[in-house]
């Protein structure tokens, strides 16, 4: 436990690397790291199991920095142990191509786990982290062999824990006894608005005991070492519950503005940045200066982890000779390949199949896949039963003494969290073992926007059944029913967003969303019935969109998604008696169709007719693939859907009318298919 001189040097070149590299930057913010490089230190000094060499090594110990403008704590650490970060990166902090980006990500720079920076997803992904942890090594640890059994370690400030985001999921992670999972929490009282007096007086102490957590104060982060240590030791004892460590700190430390909001989000003054260094035993004339024994110290520590990987290797390769079928299974996860022929298990269907909602199609998928896809795990925001996300013989995972599951289970009760499910179904993810899937109501995906859009930033492989996708789930009303939730999950990068018409596409829909191990899926699924359509079948909808009628001499295209795909099928007819001949597209993915090539995109939209699109959901987005819209651009009613319907003409005769009005308005007109477009080439 003893700390000598050259640990507080390489705490305090933490502290003015984080100094230098904010002033090179002019931006940044260098108060958090000088604040907590002492708990940096210790931490990864005493307790992290990492080895730089393998940033992915399996059963390394998860650091999470929730408070991620702080990042420069995280870098400077980084570059000291070894990983592949030099100090060039270091300099070029917060500059474009840089692996050192303003705040951290996960893709950007090897050793950091998850995508941090919006407060309170950060300790939210160290929940999921936990989970997966807890999940992986009940399904896989034997006596003598505990080959999963890493802790889970997170930063985080005074910002993270006024975020609804985090509460949501710390009162999920005491419920669930996550005894692996500890946060330090950095209590400077500053935030960018100044002295937290302002606006966040709260015992947090108290309330994370409420939620079920092992709470600790150590007082003085700044000089007690020996503390801080033994509260960590004290935090890995207690094994039924998450731990919360209050480090009390000046923010800023050694700066002119030390404790103040001056040193949270602006690099120093040039003389500060002097006299800092001079404090802490630097030239101040010098810039980005490690001394050789902090290189040396990290080293050793670095080299004992490398070790650590040996030893977890060997231990495994005994394992394998014991548990064959299960080291294999941990082998193929982490290698991130499903079972060979799982899709066998898709169910198919033909235009003789009754009419079912997606949502039960959904469920029958998920019954069918389930145990041919062990490193599924899923769960929902507590509409289980709306939802349909459980299949037969489900094991609920949840802690052993509760008795109404155990760890090895696949069923997360979220409860009404649906934000906090979203950033926990991210740190699932990350761990690398699973592929999580969660349900609510697709209006209340917005609830989990900040989460879903990390998401797909981060290119984690999480799927959303998002049910009761439209007016269609009636009732309810206008403060269910999504309008214009859909426009903005299409306007996220790196997000496919399936609304299936039948059961084909549903199958279609799950069958991309496993396969895309670096993105993210809402499927968006009905309440009401739909009937199963001519031509559709799971391989043309992969493709994202195609032909459901063809009529070479049509004088219009329809173009629809999810329920409405039928309602279009059915206004053939009525167009037919009034001469008018039509073709009918399925549009499921907008994100998939567009990644098809041109040539097979112009044969499912073509030039030459005008093309509707009819969507019972905002309009906005949809001039990409018609020239005109029909849409809903207000907010839906309350009544039983096939009123609602009715009420705002999303029937055979109102898409009559607004086909025959499209007609009329570009007749005579040489019609190009929107799909065509100037930068089409340059995308």
């Amino acid at each position: 436990m003893a700390y000598n001189d050259t640990d507080w040097k390489a705490i305090n070149t933490i502290r003015v690397l984080a100094v230098d590299a904010t002033s090179k930057a002019n931006s940044g913010h260098p108060g958090a790291p000088m604040g907590m490089a002492p708990a940096a230190h210790v931490l990864f000094q005493k307790f992290m199991k990492f080895n730089p060499k393998n940033p992915k090594f399996l059963n390394r110990d998860r650091f999470v920095l929730s408070n991620g403008h702080g990042c420069m704590l995280h870098y400077a650490l980084l570059h000291l142990y070894g990983y592949d970060l030099s100090i060039d990166d270091l300099k070029n902090f917060r500059q474009v191509g840089s692996k050192t980006p303003g705040h951290p990500e996960a893709h950007d720079t090897p050793g950091i786990e998850v995508t941090t920076g919006p407060l309170g997803q950060g300790v939210s992904n160290a929940v999921g982290l936990a989970i997966a942890q807890a999940q992986a090594g009940a399904t896989f640890n034997r006596p003598g062999f505990d080959i999963l059994n890493n802790f889970t370690y997170v930063f985080l400030g005074d910002g993270c824990l006024q975020e609804g985001v985090a509460s949501e999921a710390a009162s999920l992670a005491g419920h669930l006894q996550l005894g692996n999972l500890i946060a330090i929490y950095d209590d400077n009282h500053i935030t960018i608005d100044g002295d937290t007096n302002v606006s966040f007086t709260e015992d947090v102490l108290a309330r994370f005991e409420a939620y079920g957590w092992h709470t600790q104060w150590v007082k003085d982060g700044n000089h007690d070492l020996e503390g801080l240590e033994k509260a960590i030791e004290v935090a890995k004892s207690v094994t039924d519950k998450p731990s919360i460590i209050k480090l009390t700190t000046i923010i800023g430390f050694g700066s002119k503005q030390e404790g103040t909001h001056g040193v949270h989000g602006s690099p120093l003054k040039a003389d500060d940045a002097k006299q800092v260094k001079a404090k802490f035993g630097f030239d101040p004339e010098k810039s980005f200066d490690v001394p050789e024994e902090v290189y040396a110290l990290y080293k050793e520590t670095a080299d004992k982890g490398a070790k650590a990987e040996e030893e977890w290797n060997a231990l495994f390769a005994k394992y394998k000779e014991q548990y064959s079928a299960e080291a294999s299974e941990i082998t193929r996860r982490f290698e991130k390949r499903l079972p060979e022929g799982w899709q066998t298990s898709l169910p198919v269907y033909s235009t003789s199949d009754s009419a079912v909602a997606s949502r039960k199609l959904s469920e029958t998928v998920l019954a069918k896949i389930i145990n041919t896809l062990p490193e599924l795990i899923g769960g929902s925001a507590d509409l289980t039963g709306s939802n349909l996300t459980i299949w037969k013989g489900a094991v609920d995972f949840q802690p052993p003494s509760s008795k109404i599951g155990d760890y090895t289970g696949r069923y997360i009760r979220y409860g009404v969290r649906e934000h906090g499910m979203g950033a926990i179904m991210n740190g699932i993810a990350g761990y690398g073992l699973h592929i999580p899937y969660g349900g609510t109501f697709l209006n209340f995906v917005s609830y989990a926007a900040g989460a879903v859009r990390l998401s797909a930033l981060s290119q984690h492989q999480v799927i959303w059944v998002a049910t009761h996708d439209s007016i269609g789930l009636g009732e309810d009303g206008p403060t269910h029913q999504p309008i214009e939730t859909v426009a903005h999950l299409r306007a996220i990068p790196n997000l496919q967003v399936w609304r299936p018409a039948d059961g084909n596409e549903t199958s279609a829909a799950y069958y991309i969303a496993l396969t895309s191990h670096h993105t993210p899926s809402v499927l968006c699924l009905s309440r009401q019935n739909l009937p199963q359509l001519e031509n559709s079948t799971v391989e043309h909808a992969m493709k994202g969109g195609y032909v459901v009628h063809e009529d070479k001499e049509a004088n219009i295209t329809l173009v629809s998604t999810g329920s409405e795909v039928g309602i279009c099928v059915d206004a053939i007819k009525t167009l037919a008696g009034q001469g008018i001949k039509t073709r009918v597209v399925s549009l499921p993915c907008w994100e998939v169709f567009d990644t098809q090539d041109q040539e097979y995109r112009l044969s499912v939209l073509p030039d030459g007719i005008p093309i509707l699109s009819v969507e019972v959901y905002s309009t906005l987005g949809w001039e990409k693939y018609s020239h005109e819209q029909f849409g809903l651009n207000r907010f839906g009613a309350s009544g039983p859907y096939k009123d609602i319907y009715n009420k705002f003409e999303f029937t055979p005769e109102g898409i009559a009318k607004r086909a025959k009005a499209t007609i009329d308005f570009w007749q005579g007109v040489s019609v190009r298919s929107p799909l065509k477009r100037a930068f089409t080439q340059l995308i």
